[in-house]
């Protein structure tokens, strides 16, 4: 369908998962924007969502969670376009790239060990430097 989102190549939230409110933007525009609903909030249910597995929606609770409610609804305005078409079309875009953010699994760092060169270098260095501030001292008279 037309209102489905498009996530990422495998994922693409139905657009029935999706809901739009419009309120008063905010900011100069004069009398344009006293009597126009321009600002678009859009809302998507994470909790209620059939698309994502249980892992996902986790892993978007736990990125998104301050743009997250009470009641599991993510939450996206736009208030940048003169319209409320512009600011539909900007909140999806900004909906999808959130989403397909916090669907990215960072890769695990593996432990590695430093080489013996590495080893050496870094206590040549030291040892180095020692002898920097050690030429620095006053000689010690004779006894």
């Amino acid at each position: 369908m037309d209102d489905d989102l498009p996530i990422n190549d495998r994922i693409t939230l139905p657009g029935y998962e999706l809901w739009f409110t419009a309120s008063r933007a905010s900011g100069p525009g004069g009398q344009h924007v006293n009597t126009s609903s321009t600002r678009v909030t859009l809302h998507w249910s994470v909790d209620n969502s059939g698309v994502l597995t249980t892992a996902q929606k986790g892993r978007v609770r736990a990125k998104l969670a301050n743009r997250i409610n009470s009641e599991g609804v993510l939450q996206v305005s736009s208030e940048a376009g003169r319209s409320q078409h512009d600011n539909k079309e900007a909140a999806r875009a900004r909906l999808a790239e959130l989403v397909a953010e916090a669907l990215v699994v960072q890769k695990r760092r593996l432990r590695t060990r430093p080489t013996l060169g590495s080893q050496r270098r870094r206590v040549e260095a030291k040892k180095q430097r020692g002898e920097v501030k050690k030429m620095r001292k006053k000689p010690r008279p004779p006894e």
